[in-house]
């Protein structure tokens, strides 16, 4: 190993024109060669030696020999890991030499680099068993080499067989998906605008693919430049139930997107940085993931061509950059499923991700102007107050909200009797040409005596449910209790935890959930009675992340393997795990079509979920 045996057959020849070797081009090195010895008969052969190593073609070159015709030589050359070149092994808090190792991994530490101190030295596990080519794509057949594994928990253990498809769907545009075909697994239910059949034609592709037979990698190539702009061929791939891995490198340093988190700058910094995703109610700080989820980037190759990549998985994941440059995303469940954008201008690539995922809503005109929204109001003549304010001071001013101040106790679809002139005011600020928006927040209280919506809700059977009992779930948000008094200088969690009403959040994936939900928004603004018919131009959607004042249940969770995974994405507050301001992981939701899904896989779509009812 790491040697090249180079044995004359005819040894008493001497070249005449005194030829000679004096380059030897390897292939297929995954770490870079760091020293070179040449030996003629054991005797080391001393000269000046050039090495380069070319990371990202895998080719390193060995210039400078002398090795003349006729005589037998041995060449032999050490391989090292450049930091930059370390894929983290060990992505879990607290790592130890111990730990390490007992994954096969190496140890060691590199004080204030930001490199892992336990990194992969061997090969990923898997390689490709059967492969078969067509003009439309690839399907391939993963089998695992169980003398390679690492994992020490069963959830870890990586799946034995894989199935990989690579469907070249548009000149701009292909997919690569890998899934356990043998065992069905959650996949994302948000429906993309692809084509029936593959459209490509293979001289019009802006990219080529090619796989690594073993161990196991996929490279993609800009057809037109030769630039590298996937290659996965790395020791971090694994697929197991619970944690799913794979790293590429990357074409250049220059990487956008993937959120939602507060970044710094609109370019990330590779310099080993690991970003969490996974919706949260969670006002932006730095590394604590937020409202939104986007597991999509959009990358600048140094020629200055573009393209991006989609992981249409919905789990907790996370994402390490590194200055290799290349990234590891690292997902808790789904299966891995890209899709990838040729562009090869930025402005094309978004076109494409767009057409793919779907356009943005066309704004109304209206919502482009000017707009006021606070938390707080006191009551409808604090609002009508302003608005004359506004008009008298001149400031400009098209759309006024009012936060769930206007609900009865912080109740859905109702209107509080400090609000009464609401509806009215609503009417006289668009007879004058401005709009008015309100709120409403996903869950509905369980501790009303009469409250339609949650009657009705309950005979259409459109609640999140436990997953073992089948009976509604039940967290604590707005509102609180009736006929209490809140006493509201005590802590806020203090006020939660004693006078908290029980809420129910709607599962919007549900076809009677979309149709109940649609039933009463309209029943606010069509209501025959003026006094509580609102004629809003708009809806703010807050709070569905979905976003809880306890942590899980008003009793807890009941399956903490689900809330606490094995391995816990690097999400703000890590050590709180996944309930954290929301639902249990355990809670049941119901797809369209009526399967059954955990609030685990779908969490970060429940928005989405919303939005879609929402808007029809």
């Amino acid at each position: 190993q790491n040697a090249l045996q180079m044995t004359a057959t005819h040894s008493n020849y001497t070249d005449p024109n005194n030829l000679r070797f004096e380059e030897i081009k390897i292939l297929g090195l995954s770490r870079e060669i760091a020293s070179v010895s040449v030996y003629e008969n054991n005797v080391v052969q001393v000269y000046p030696l050039n090495i380069t190593n070319d990371p990202a073609r895998k080719v390193a070159y060995i210039r400078g020999l002398r090795l003349e015709l006729g005589k037998s030589y041995t060449i032999q050359w050490t391989q090292t890991v450049n930091i930059n070149e370390r894929f983290d092994c060990y992505p879990s808090p607290d790592p130890t030499k111990e730990k390490c190792e007992q994954l096969g991994c190496t140890w060691e530490e590199t004080p204030n680099s930001g490199a892992p101190s336990c990194y992969y030295s061997s090969s990923n596990p898997y390689s490709i068993e059967s492969l078969n080519y067509s003009s439309t794509g690839i399907v391939a057949t993963l089998n695992l080499d169980s003398a390679k594994v690492r994992a020490n928990e069963d959830s870890m253990a990586p799946i034995s067989t894989l199935r990989l498809e690579v469907i070249y769907h548009l000149n701009n545009m292909l997919q690569f998906k890998i899934s356990d075909y043998q065992n069905p697994r959650y996949e994302v239910p948000v429906p993309l605008n692809l084509p029936s059949s593959p459209t490509s034609a293979s001289q019009d592709r802006l990219y080529e693919v090619a796989l690594q037979i073993k161990p196991f990698g996929i490279q993609i190539r800009r057809k037109s430049t030769g630039t590298v702009i996937w290659d996965s061929g790395l020791p971090t791939f694994t697929f197991s139930d619970m944690f799913i891995q794979i790293s590429t490198r990357l074409a250049s340093h220059y990487i956008y997107g993937l959120g939602e988190t507060e970044h710094p700058t609109f370019r990330h910094d590779m310099n080993w940085h690991t970003w969490g995703m996974f919706t949260r109610d969670q006002p932006p700080g730095y590394k604590l993931n937020s409202y939104g989820y986007h597991p999509f980037y959009m990358a600048l190759e140094e020629d200055g061509n573009a393209h991006g990549v989609l992981l249409l998985n919905s789990n907790a994941m996370d994402v390490t950059f590194q200055p290799t440059p290349a990234l590891t995303y690292r997902t808790t469940g789904g299966i891995l499923d890209f899709y990838m954008v040729l562009g090869p201008t930025p402005e094309l690539v978004v076109q494409e991700y767009t057409e793919l995922i779907g356009r943005p809503v066309m704004p109304a005109y209206w919502s482009l102007g000017f707009q006021l929204c606070r938390y707080g109001y006191a009551n409808d003549s604090e609002i009508a107050q302003l608005v004359e304010e506004m008009k008298a001071t001149q400031i400009p001013y098209d759309v006024q909200y009012s936060d769930i101040d206007y609900m009865e106790r912080q109740l859905d679809f109702t209107i509080s009797p400090r609000f009464a002139g609401l509806p009215a005011l609503i009417d006289k600020i668009k007879a004058e040409g401005m709009r008015f928006i309100i709120i409403l927040d996903p869950a509905i209280s369980g501790n009303e005596t009469d409250y339609p919506a949650y009657t009705r809700g309950v005979e259409k059977d459109v609640f999140m449910k436990w997953s073992d009992t089948g009976e509604i779930f039940y967290t604590k948000v707005w509102s609180f209790l009736p006929n209490v008094q809140v006493d509201e200088s005590l802590p806020h969690e203090t006020q939660v935890q004693l006078f908290g009403a029980h809420s129910a959040f709607p599962d919007f994936f549900r076809n009677s959930t979309a149709e109940w939900w649609k039933r009463e928004i309209l029943e606010v603004y069509n209501n025959p009675n003026a006094s509580k018919s609102l004629k809003f131009d708009g809806l703010w959607t807050d709070m569905n992340e979905p976003a809880a004042f306890v942590h899980g249940s008003v009793d807890g969770c009941r399956n903490d393997f689900l809330n606490n995974p094995p391995y816990m994405p690097q999400l703000g507050y890590r050590s709180e795990g996944l309930s954290l301001k929301t639902s249990c992981m355990e809670a049941q939701q119901h797809l369209a079509d009526g399967t059954p899904v955990r609030h685990y896989d779908v969490h970060s779509l429940y928005g989405w979920s919303q939005a879609k009812p929402t808007l029809e």
